[in-house]
């Protein structure tokens, strides 16, 4: 048995069957050897033949994409459809069969590999996107060839395991959670996009884990611990037998939750805070409510302009808001404007290169640079506010300068609905997240300036720690808990509540148990986090008492480290 060890990204044990998504530059044998060099004829049928299987597969994906996220998400995938179809292309590779004499399989690795060098040394940025997309394609060319579907469970006949470098495009469009258990990354981090798909899913995962291709092959049994950041690989019977149990007090564990669905969420001396949930997609506020949210708190609006090839019309944007505010009935939805750049790029957009993206053109600053684009959602988020209570969140604020233009064209949108004669609610709140420092230190000036505030942590820690949150080389600086970190939350909170306004945190860090009791005493009115932590993080904040939350959180202010902070969370030392 081998134990891999990774970053514990989505609670939960799986175990089941690994299902390795190959890499198109891992091998260079030429396949199939002196057959393939004897039979040109029958390699190329091979191909042509592939080339079927996997255009049938990819128009099953487009289909289940369009359904769930509409044309725009989908788009990705057509465009691989036409590239099983481009004849120059395979001509090409057909060309390699008949005259070097080798399998169809290395023919479409070296086409492949060629389209990728291409597409990665282009100055346009967009361009560089379709690399990913080429090789997502010979992902699913690869296992065709193997006699098996792309990420599916056909050849074991029931759910997977995926085991990856990261989670290819195709493949996340039209995720089906009851064929895939889990997963494990080779890269990525806490706060990376497999990392909050797998938490709001459900589904254990486990990233940055290393190289696996030589430590995990498809048909291997895995165990993933998705808590603890462990693999087992192969494990004996009695350490399956051992998870086996562990799973079945997690299934007790969440039927136990169940009862706290539709409670109000109090600590045991009475003090309320609400609890939210994070979302990309309008279908995942359905589940949220379902998981007893008290609303959504952060709906990630960029995840509709990512994997496609233009922006989404207004139209577009509307139903996918209007979707999730229904879902929610009655309840805050909270809509964050386009939060581009960093770690998250539109390729059509053909912004330049940047050395340094997280410090760069993104978010708001690319928002208020492109007012016809921003506007175009402001008037999307205006016309969902028309069914339900809905919020309007500016991202990665750092001057009162940008929270007065975004509020002039906020007001230029309305002005415009209004000329056409279309609803909206005049009254909708508008807040900014803090995650900068700069933010932070303004919240006596920008307190006044808007309806509510929202603590990012996932950038604000990275800031405050000069710490990129997605290098793994420095991961160790990623450090929440902080006092530099603490700091500027009881400082956000103390001056948004001098200013008569709520104060909330959305970042991924707020799912976390042992944070609860810290961040009840220094303050936060809500916590939004992904919804399959939501009814545990409610039962442990009413075995809380709220004074001793207070006391602790000042205690940890006082605290010089990380290390010193956590030594005050000790489970044995907290009240419960």
């Amino acid at each position: 048995m081998n134990t891999i060890r990774g970053i514990a990204a989505a609670e939960g044990i799986a175990i089941g069957t690994a299902w390795v998504l190959p890499h198109i530059d891992a091998e260079d044998e030429q396949g199939e050897g002196a057959e393939a060099a004897a039979e040109p004829e029958r390699q190329k049928l091979k191909l042509q033949q592939t080339l079927e299987r996997v255009r049938q597969d990819l128009e099953k994906v487009y289909e289940q994409a369009q359904a769930k996220h509409g044309d725009g998400t989908a788009k990705i995938v057509k465009g691989q459809i036409l590239m099983t179809k481009d004849r120059s292309w395979i001509e090409g590779m057909a060309r390699l069969i008949e005259e070097e004499r080798v399998s169809a399989e290395f023919a479409v690795k070296t086409k492949v590999d060629e389209l990728i060098r291409m597409f990665e040394s282009m100055d346009n940025a967009y361009m560089r996107e379709r690399a990913s997309d080429v090789r997502d394609l010979g992902n699913r060319l690869l296992m065709r060839f193997k006699g098996a579907a792309y990420g599916g469970g056909e050849p074991f006949g029931g759910p997977v395991v995926w085991v990856a470098n990261d989670l290819p495009p195709s493949l996340t469009v039209a995720l089906d959670p009851d064929t895939v258990q889990a997963w494990i990354t080779e890269t990525g981090g806490r706060t990376s996009h497999s990392s909050i798909l797998a938490r709001s899913l459900g589904i254990p995962a486990v990233v940055g884990a290393g190289d696996l291709r030589e430590r995990i092959r498809t048909g291997q049994t895995l165990i993933v611990d998705g808590g603890s950041g462990v693999v087992l690989v192969d494990p004996s019977p009695a350490l399956l037998r051992e998870y086996e149990e562990k799973r079945r007090k997690l299934a007790e564990s969440s039927s136990r939750l169940a009862r706290w669905k539709d409670e109000p969420t109090a600590t045991a001396d009475g003090k309320r805070i609400a609890l939210q949930a994070n979302i990309g997609h309008a279908d995942e506020a359905s589940e949220a409510s379902r998981q007893g949210a008290e609303g959504i708190g952060l709906f990630r609006s960029e995840f509709l302009f990512m994997h496609r090839d233009d922006f989404p019309a207004e139209d577009e944007q509307l139903a996918a808001y209007r979707k999730s505010v229904e879902s929610m009935d009655g309840k805050p939805v909270t809509i964050r404007t386009l939060d581009i750049g960093g770690d998250k790029e539109l390729p059509y957009l053909q912004v330049p290169k940047e050395l340094n993206p997280f410090l760069g053109y993104r978010a708001i600053r690319l928002c208020l640079d492109r007012p016809r684009l921003f506007l175009t959602q402001l008037r999307a988020i205006l016309r969902a506010s028309h069914y339900g209570q809905v919020r309007l969140m500016l991202p990665m604020i750092c001057a009162a300068e940008e929270i007065r233009e975004a509020h002039r064209l906020l007001q230029q949108a309305r002005e415009e609905l209004e000329r056409e004669g279309i609803a909206y609610d005049p009254y909708m709140k508008v807040g900014i997240m803090v995650e900068t420092p700069a933010a932070a230190l303004l919240m006596d000036q920008f307190g006044g300036m808007v309806d509510f505030v929202s603590i990012g942590t996932n950038d604000l820690v990275q800031y405050t720690m000069a710490c990129d949150r997605m290098n793994e080389a420095v991961a160790r600086l990623y450090q929440p808990y902080h006092p530099a970190v603490l700091r500027q939350i009881r400082y956000i909170a103390e001056q948004a509540h001098r200013h008569g306004i709520t104060v909330s945190l959305c970042g991924e860090w707020g799912s976390e148990a042992s944070a609860l009791p810290l961040l009840i005493g220094l303050g936060l009115d809500a916590i939004s986090m992904s919804a399959s932590s939501i009814l545990g993080i409610r039962e442990r904040a009413a075995s809380l008492d709220s004074e001793y939350c207070a006391q602790l959180a000042a205690a940890a202010l006082q605290c010089a480290s990380q290390e010193e902070v956590l030594s005050l969370l000790n489970p044995s030392k907290i009240q419960s």
